[in-house]
């Protein structure tokens, strides 16, 4: 993507909303439509509206099961009442309710529809689930605490003999308060707040979880203390917070477009003020008008929201974003459907045994770093930079037996840097192709890598498990901080790639190889895809905003052979640009490592 420094602010918000087709592998006949990456700052179903009452199932003691899975939705301070309310007059003593940022619900995806099993006086439940994460009263979904795998309650009948309409309670209930995917999909909207990253040049996203019962007018007020609590824990080594000890003097105010925060923030300078402006501008898109700040009830910077968030732009999209694939060893242009065709950004001198490539606009340079094999197949990786084509490339001084597809990390202002898997490590790179091997403190061969726009996350495949870390710039050279593990439904990962801002675009099995759409945090998930026919081995996507005509898009290869959605369509040779037809009666060779220039 072209990205550049605006006023020194680079973030990363997208809100793709975009649809997009998806297809079944060409031994079906069955085509399915799926959507691309929905609008990240509302996910939310069911946007202000309460989950469902006790009596709402009616005599349907699966949907009343359901029902239970997402009483404890909503404000924190109410989330014990509610669930409560489900559960027999008896065992209500049992629940061990804690109070304000204590409140905490355990996130589970069912892994199989509940088991509900018939018995003398009441019903048995078994529901089998993973744990997802332990969503706290901050809107933050942290890693789950337990492994437990299985729960188990009963249900009793909540009127007189033959009154089925009554519906049920729930009796021995399990002792945390447990909250489905679903509803979490459901009964919140899933918003971006912002930090500064740790060398304060860009804005880094930060995802959380409100609840859409929350009124307009306390949504300030939740997002200002999220900003003062700091940021996640995995992201933590890679943005700075607020200065400590910063607080929220009362809650927000505002009516008719404009609002007044009231802060205790120590240290604060007017260079301060203007990035918590920024900050502000950003972590509430939904809002327009003026915002007042006060330092100790003393007004000090009075914000045009939407000004400001026009001064200081996220990104910078190019429009002419093309499509490139490798193909018998060198880069080629793809023409397909009603895209135009685009310069082969490598010059045909240095266009030759090419495996993989990593393409990335900065300004007005384009960067390559390419992953080249020797003919003693040995592979090599190749880093050059050019105004509009690469003319020369510059070689690592160390050979592979595999390297997979490069990630550019840095494009903006100082030197460029990426990381590349090699021979299961992950090394960073530079713009002279030189390769640094980068720690990660985690057991198992890495196999992918992938970097957010706004160059300050990652995420990672070690040993077929998925993982977000995030990067440290403060120094001027990228140290990736600690990894954290996410829960799909997904096994055996073996791809990556970033479509959005808080979005993964992931391939793995689930029974068979498949390609899934996974939240940051591993909790939210959509399958795209849910039989490629063979194992993905390489992602490729456009991560942007509704105004390109490629918003939402994504190829693949698998099995050797490149596909691209929106709609599904396996990629032949015929697209591949200036190519030299093959003789008479041979086959030709089939397009591989799909890339976007952007």
């Amino acid at each position: 993507m072209r990205r550049r420094l605006l006023t020194g602010v680079l973030g990363g918000t997208l809100a793709v909303a975009v649809t997009a087709g998806c297809g079944i592998p060409d031994r079906s006949e069955v085509q399915i439509e799926q959507r691309g990456p929905a609008a990240e700052t509302n996910l939310s179903l069911g946007r202000g509206t309460e989950p469902p009452t006790r009596e709402a199932a009616g005599s349907d003691a699966e949907a009343f099961v359901r029902n239970f899975l997402a009483a404890a939705a909503g404000e924190p301070d109410r989330a014990y009442e509610r669930v409560k309310r489900f559960i027999t007059t008896t065992d209500r003593a049992g629940l061990q309710e804690k109070q304000g940022s204590e409140v905490a619900l355990s996130v589970v995806r069912l892994t199989d529809d509940p088991v509900i099993e018939p018995d003398v006086d009441s019903m048995k439940v078994t529901i089998t689930v993973q744990q997802v994460g332990l969503l706290r009263a901050n809107g933050l979904l942290a890693p789950p605490l337990t492994t437990e795998s299985r729960y188990e309650f009963r249900l009793v009948s909540a009127g007189p003999a033959g009154e089925d309409e009554a519906g049920f309670y729930v009796s021995s209930p399990p002792n945390v308060l447990l909250l489905s995917d679903d509803a979490l999909r459901r009964y919140y909207q899933s918003k971006s707040i912002y930090f500064w990253s740790s060398d304060r040049s860009r804005l880094v996203p930060d995802q959380r979880y409100l609840s859409s019962v929350v009124p307009a007018e306390r949504r300030v007020s939740e997002v200002v203390r999220w900003l003062t609590a700091g940021p996640s824990d995995w992201l933590r080594v890679g943005v700075s917070g607020l200065p400590d000890r910063t607080e929220m003097i009362n809650n927000a105010t505002g009516s008719d477009g404009r609002w007044e925060v009231n802060l205790d923030m120590p240290g604060v300078d007017e260079q301060r003020l203007e990035q918590l402006s920024t900050q502000l501008a950003w972590s509430l898109p939904e809002l327009d008008g003026t915002l007042e700040i006060k330092i100790l009830n003393q007004s000090r910077k009075v914000v045009d929201l939407g000004e400001q968030r026009r001064l200081n732009q996220l990104y910078e999209i190019d429009p002419n974003t093309r499509r490139y694939c490798v193909y018998e060893g060198a880069i080629h242009s793809l023409a397909v459907a009603n895209e135009p065709a685009g310069l082969v950004p490598v010059a045909a001198e240095v266009n030759r045994d090419i495996v993989t490539a990593g393409l990335r606009r900065a300004g007005e340079e384009v960067l390559a770093a390419l992953v080249v094999t020797g003919e003693d197949g040995r592979q090599r990786l190749a880093v050059g930079r050019g105004r509009s084509v690469v003319e020369s490339l510059l070689r690592s001084s160390t050979t592979h037996a595999a390297i997979g597809r490069p990630a550019w990390i840095g494009t903006d202002g100082g030197r460029p840097a990426g990381l590349v898997v090699a021979d299961g490590s992950l090394y960073r790179f530079d713009d002279q192709a030189s390769m640094r091997q980068v720690p990660l403190g985690l057991p198992g061969r890495v196999s992918a890598v992938a970097a957010a726009l706004d160059g300050q996350r990652v995420a990672l495949v070690v040993d077929g498990a998925l993982y977000v870390a995030a990067i440290n710039w403060e120094a001027g050279v990228p140290a990736v901080g600690p990894a954290r593990r996410l829960v799909t439904s997904l096994t055996n990962v073996t791809a990556v790639e970033w479509w959005a801002e808080n979005r993964l675009l992931v391939a793995g099995a689930v029974g068979r190889p498949s390609i899934y759409d996974v939240s940051v945090d591993g909790a939210l998930e959509t399958p795209l895809r849910e039989d490629t026919g063979s194992q993905v081995n390489h992602l490729a996507a456009y991560p942007t905003t509704q105004l390109s005509p490629l918003a939402g898009s994504f190829m693949y290869e698998a099995n050797g052979v490149a596909y691209r959605l929106n709609p599904f369509e396996r990629i032949n040779r015929d697209q591949v640009q200036d190519v030299t037809p093959p003789p008479a009666g041979a086959r030709p060779g089939d397009p591989t490592a799909p890339i976007f220039l952007y």
